[in-house]
């Protein structure tokens, strides 16, 4: 399918199989705002789920003191650090894995 006929979900697949890649960056390469990338993520979370690919998530972390961010549901970017209040935080990167064949 050319890049013309993808629509934006299907553009975001693409680059999610790439390798992992944060919202700023899939905000950059499929033409839509930051903001709307969580919630075609958390779409393509769930369509997923019926197939053998799973969405990953590499978890946000704080530059400050290194909090990981590990049980976050939300595939936003944190605001704030929880145990030191810092904003500064890397964000969380995204990627598609395929799940292991069962024997």
């Amino acid at each position: 399918m050319s890049e013309r006929t993808r629509t934006v979900r299907q553009s975001i697949l693409a680059e999610l199989r790439r390798g992992p890649v944060t919202a700023l960056d899939l905000s950059k390469s499929v033409g839509v705002q930051e903001k709307e990338v969580a919630s075609h993520l958390e779409h393509l979370q769930q369509s997923l789920r019926r197939g053998p690919s799973r969405l990953v998530v590499e978890p946000a972390e704080c530059i400050a003191c290194g909090f990981v961010f590990e049980h976050r549901k939300r595939l936003k970017k944190p605001s704030s650090c929880p145990e030191c209040r810092a904003s500064r935080i890397h964000p969380p990167r995204y990627r598609i894995d395929a799940e292991p064949t069962r024997s």
